[in-house]
């Protein structure tokens, strides 16, 4: 069961390593525009506001990345708990696939950190 909380946790952290890029360095680009759904002109005005958003979730990912290096149950919980916690705000602030994209990988990965203990 630790193997599969792992691969979820290794998993999350890709997929914030992925949303990094994303809001840092193609909010602007087409492709961008179209995974979020922007205008050309929403994009360029709200382009710091994602590079933000994009530094914090590879702190998510680095984090991610630190508790299994180090396989500390404390960390792999609390870094999950963060992910999920930002998946829930974001659902309710920005758009609810948000909840299914970034919180429920979180919840899983959780479950399995929690059951393989």
């Amino acid at each position: 069961m630790s193997v599969l909380a792992n691969v979820l946790i290794a998993f999350v952290a890709l997929l914030h390593l992925l949303f990094l890029i994303l809001e840092m360095f193609l909010w602007t680009k087409p492709f961008g525009r179209r995974t979020f759904g922007l205008t050309q002109e929403l994009a360029d005005a709200s382009a710091k506001l994602a590079a933000n958003q994009g530094l914090y979730n590879g702190f998510l990912a680095t984090g991610l990345i630190w508790a299994l290096a180090t396989n500390a149950f404390e960390v792999k919980v609390f870094f999950l708990a963060c992910v999920i916690v930002a998946g829930i705000f974001g659902a309710f602030t920005a758009k609810r696939s948000i909840l299914f994209v970034q919180a429920l990988p979180g919840a899983l990965a959780l479950l399995a950190v929690i059951a393989a203990r």
